[in-house]
């Protein structure tokens, strides 16, 4: 007997995202229909944002406090460290900027693939293969963080072998010791964001994180300023610091946090890794491809005259954008969460929707931002020096930092969009195109040719950054959503519904 599918549109319908009915129950096909509720576009315009913003912030809010507790954690502790001494923030700056960040964005961008896999399978009500999906992706990332271990433990010779000063690379490899078991937490604290954020149940990870940044504070503050332990003081408190949510994370989802997805440790992690592996190198490239932009710039610092205030100032300024990134990046889940759960429920105006509503969102917010960063251009690095020919350096650079926080309120979250369709492939092919063809190329023109320095390293990175942004507004405008919606009901018959809770 000849089959058709019915298509459900409405993300709010009770009924199953796809399923079969015979030609001769047309009849039944369309009393289902007209049961669905109505289609949001027969809302008011005012009414429609504040749905879509309530359901935006929900994933984005807690998000984005997360990411400015953990990223706070990370920045406090080179606050401190400036205020130890200039090499020790230095060689944290490196170590920090260029081996930990090429590790994290591996980590950040493999786990990313959950909020294609969780968000499209919570959207198509697929509930117990979001805490499948989690198990697959803990054994993905301890792989690769025990493949990632070398480049800790051997971190002095390779950035002397990359040219750098040789004072500041054998701190940095002290330091970049320290960094191994936080490498360990971020397996754990960026899968349990994925899964969490595509059920909007991420603000408990918000309560986490917050406390350990406080925690992070005190501890510090005691290890560094009281008992002047310095250096390992300040590291120690850090590693405590990151692995303290990881544990208030388990115990909330092993002990009935999550019902409905958490169905216990499973033997079904073990099978299927292929698909998990194929979307996270997608995502990890994507990611990696982005983040790396900024430890080349840092790189390519280290090798310039006065490298020390140079790469202080420098990565204070990278360190005030990263910290105004996570608002951006908060937005990035949000947009992936809110596209593959809209896409997961075949509805392709909504997705149009919310996509229109989170750039729109992130905009103001850059603006707002951009203005901020030139009213402070000075005053804002005394909280991580007081040394006065590094304080002119970052107030010569902040122009170039409130330019850059402008182009991040666009270009994550155009990135989550395609993270939440699963086009991170297809990103990833744009970021080398415009990043490393472009941008890098541009920088060393501008930089060490035309003698620019560090001003013209970054204008560089910015060309490339905005051409980016550029490249990915014209494919977001340009994608076919409908054909996007027939994708994610291929991912969604492919991947979820051939298994069954145990």
């Amino acid at each position: 007997m000849e089959h058709i599918s019915l298509s459900v549109p409405s993300p709010n319908s009770t009924f199953p995202t796809s399923f079969q009915m015979s030609n001769g129950d047309e009849e039944l096909n369309s009393r289902l229909v007209s049961l669905l509720p109505k289609e949001e576009e027969e809302h008011s315009l005012s009414t429609r944002i504040c749905a879509e913003s309530k359901k935006l912030w929900m994933v984005a809010g807690p998000a984005i406090l997360t990411r400015f507790a953990v990223v706070g954690v990370l920045i406090s502790t080179q606050a401190f460290l400036g205020h130890v001494g200039s090499l020790e923030l230095a060689g944290y700056a490196l170590s920090f900027t260029v081996i930990d960040r090429f590790a994290v964005s591996i980590l950040l961008g493999m786990a990313s693939a959950l909020e294609t896999l969780c968000g499209q399978a919570f959207g198509a009500k697929q509930y117990h293969m979001l805490g499948v999906y989690l198990q697959r992706s803990w054994i993905m990332l301890f792989a690769c963080v025990i493949l990632l271990i070398p480049v800790f433990i051997f971190a002095t010779p390779l950035l002397e072998l990359l040219g750098q000063d040789k004072a500041i690379a054998k701190e940095a490899g002290i330091i970049c010791l320290w960094f191994i078991p936080v490498i360990f937490s971020h397996i754990f604290n960026f899968t349990f964001q994925m899964y969490l954020q595509s059920q909007s149940k991420n603000m408990v990870i918000s309560y986490f994180s917050v406390f350990s940044f406080m925690f992070h504070l005190f501890l510090s503050w005691l290890m560094v300023i009281k008992f002047s332990w310095g250096l390992h003081g300040a590291m120690t408190a850090m590693c405590i610091s990151m692995w303290f949510p990881v544990i208030g994370q388990f115990i909330y989802v092993l002990c009935g946090g999550c019902p409905e997805t958490w169905k216990g440790f499973s033997w079904s992690a073990f099978s299927d890794l292929g698909l998990v592996a194929k979307l996270s190198l997608s995502s990890g490239l994507m990611i990696c491809l982005e983040l790396w932009y900024n430890s080349i710039l840092i790189l390519l610092t280290g090798n310039m005259e006065n490298a020390e205030v140079e790469l202080d100032a420098l990565s204070i300024c990278l360190n005030l954008s990263g910290w105004g990134m996570m608002i951006f990046v908060g937005l990035l889940a949000a947009a992936g969460v809110r596209v593959a759960n809209e896409l997961g429920a075949g509805n392709a105006n909504a997705t149009r929707f919310a996509i229109v509503n989170v750039v729109s969102t992130s905009a103001i917010i850059g603006v707002v931002l951009f203005v901020l960063f030139l009213v402070f251009r000075r005053s804002i690095a005394f909280i991580f020096t007081d040394s006065e020919p590094v304080l002119e350096a970052v107030a010569d650079l902040s122009p170039l930092l409130a330019f850059t926080i402008l182009l991040q309120s666009i270009q994550p979250v155009l990135s989550g969009v395609a993270v939440g369709a699963g086009l991170q492939k297809m990103v990833a092919y744009v970021n080398i195109a415009c990043y490393y063809l472009v941008g890098v190329p541009l920088g060393i023109i501008f930089g060490y040719v035309i003698g620019y320095q560090i001003k013209g390293l970054w204008v560089g990175m910015l060309v490339g950054t905005l051409i980016q942004t550029l490249v990915l507004c014209y494919i977001t405008w340009k994608l076919d959503w409908d054909k996007q919606v027939e994708l994610a009901r291929e991912r969604v018959n492919k991947w979820f519904l051939p298994e069954s809770p145990e």
